[in-house]
């Protein structure tokens, strides 16, 4: 079940104060024991209301209505998007928010989103579930000669993702089927970045091949983080395309690492159109 859990707004946060170093770190924290649950999804705070403003219909006309909006306490200060089995399980999570938050005194609210199964069946509906066809997550899988726990460790403590698995042959019923020398080799490995999971395994050396034609793009909204990612990454590889402003980006480079994997770090940009019906492929 996915659930939203909504922290209120209060004068505080629609006055625009803005959290304390201690509050970010309780947050990060809590964030953190959640991904490492599987139960955090995604999490924002928001602006105040003095940011935004109410689109109201009224027989298909809009109003905007410019904020500041009151009362506060009907605003939303942020949100995190959880996974979990039930209701009491998300109350429990929520029952941990940090206490550092206005020194404990906040109001949230906890909201399951709906699912196509709680609706009756009917064209509209199948519309939607033909979107199921999307799969809920697309990962990448590299293969390694004996570097996987080596290079798995790298790409943690570059990227700050976190490092869920590093799994032998030895603590496998596979072992016995392995050569001695690949026992205490890694059989899967797994680095979370915000969902999405590098995954990784050593393999004999008659079935090693390296890497071809396939890159790990990594996507950051921060340049001068994206720089920093690469200058990482390239650093005793070989750079294929220096990290600089393109004609579709502000910072793009590719490069192979010291572990022979390819990757592409990118910043976004509005300069890609996209592709419409009728065009020549």
């Amino acid at each position: 079940m996915k659930f939203m859990l909504i922290r209120r707004a209060d004068a505080n946060t629609e006055n625009g104060a803005m959290p304390s170093q201690e509050m970010f770190a309780a947050m990060a924290a809590y964030n953190q024991r959640m991904t490492e649950a599987g139960v955090f999804l995604s999490g924002d705070g928001l602006h105040p209301t003095s940011d935004g403003c109410l689109i109201r219909f009224k027989n298909g006309e809009p109003t905007i209505i410019p904020g500041p909006l009151s009362p506060a306490s009907e605003r939303i200060a942020g949100y995190s998007v959880l996974e979990a089995p039930s209701l009491q399980a998300a109350i429990e999570w929520a029952q941990q928010w940090p206490t550092q938050d206005a020194d404990g005194n906040v109001t949230l609210e906890l909201r399951r989103y709906f699912s196509l199964e709680d609706f009756e069946p009917g064209a509209g509906i199948e519309q939607h579930r033909n979107l199921a066809r999307v799969p809920d997550a697309m990962n990448v899988h590299v293969a390694f000669p004996g570097t996987c726990r080596e290079a798995m460790q790298f790409y943690a403590d570059v990227t700050g993702g976190h490092l869920e698995c590093l799994l032998t042959y030895a603590d496998t019923p596979a072992t016995e089927h392995m050569p001695p020398a690949l026992h205490d080799r890694i059989i899967h490995a797994s680095l979370n970045l915000r969902g999405r999971r590098l995954m990784g395994a050593d393999m004999a050396a008659d079935c090693y091949t390296p890497p071809q034609g396939v890159e790990v793009q990594l996507e950051y909204q921060d340049i001068e983080q994206a720089a920093r990612t690469f200058a990482q990454l390239a650093e005793g590889g070989k750079i294929i395309m220096p990290f600089e402003a393109t004609f579709w980006s502000p910072g793009f480079g590719m490069t192979v690492d010291r572990f022979g994997v390819g990757w592409m770090v990118n910043v976004p940009s509005d300069n890609c159109p996209l592709a419409t019906e009728g065009d020549s492929p």
